[in-house]
């Protein structure tokens, strides 16, 4: 039994490679390191063993610069993915107003402008401003018994309010009282000047 234990132990034993850090069976151990340190080589940047002849074409593919295709930001390919969905300045971004899409770049700029336009309000009748359009539903649209009575939606369009109208001054009363004097004492004189005009036509 102490010689089967013993035979097992020498099957089982391993050494650890001192170029590949892997563990090889002892047995093999001189062999291995030979051939490992010929022909491996560990990559730099991901630490992968990988044969000497394919190592440029390993950091091509895995490792190389790549350019991006929106900014062409140089970049490590590992974050190319997360660049183009969350942090390219040309990335397609919707408008949180209109929905419309605009470069990341613009959005905040429209959004100032796009957020400022006003829609008309059906249930207070007011005009309210799109970037307070979610507020005031809030606060506008829930009904006397708790019930929303609105759908939380932006309108589509906006509704302009139709032209102011001014109120019809009033003429005071003491300027109402002259302009019928006025009247009176141009009518008297109209009279006067037909009748002294009728008797010198008679003689």
């Amino acid at each position: 039994m102490a010689d089967a234990g013993s035979h097992i132990a020498a099957v089982v034993a391993t050494s650890t490679c001192t170029h590949c850090q892997r563990e090889i069976p002892s047995s093999n151990i001189d062999l291995h390191s030979v051939h490992c340190a010929r022909n491996l080589q560990k990559c730099e940047h991901c630490g992968e063993m990988v044969p000497r002849k394919l190592m440029e074409e390993h950091y091509n593919e895995n490792h190389a610069p790549v350019n991006c295709s929106l900014c062409k930001e140089t970049l490590r390919p590992e974050i190319l993915d997360l660049h183009k969905s969350e942090q390219c300045t040309q990335r397609m971004v919707a408008c949180a107003y209109c929905e419309y899409e605009l470069p990341a770049i613009d959005i905040h700029e429209h959004q100032d402008v796009c957020g400022n336009r006003t829609e008309f309000c059906q249930t207070c009748k007011n005009y309210i401003r799109l970037r307070e359009w979610i507020g005031h539903e809030m606060q506008c649209h829930v009904s006397s018994n708790g019930s929303e009575e609105s759908s939380r939606t932006i309108p589509e369009r906006e509704v302009r309010p139709p032209p102011p109208v001014r109120p019809v001054r009033a003429v005071p009363a003491a300027q109402h009282r002259r302009l019928l004097f006025t009247i009176a004492v141009t009518g008297i004189a109209v009279m006067v000047g037909s009748i002294l005009f009728q008797k010198e036509e008679s003689f």
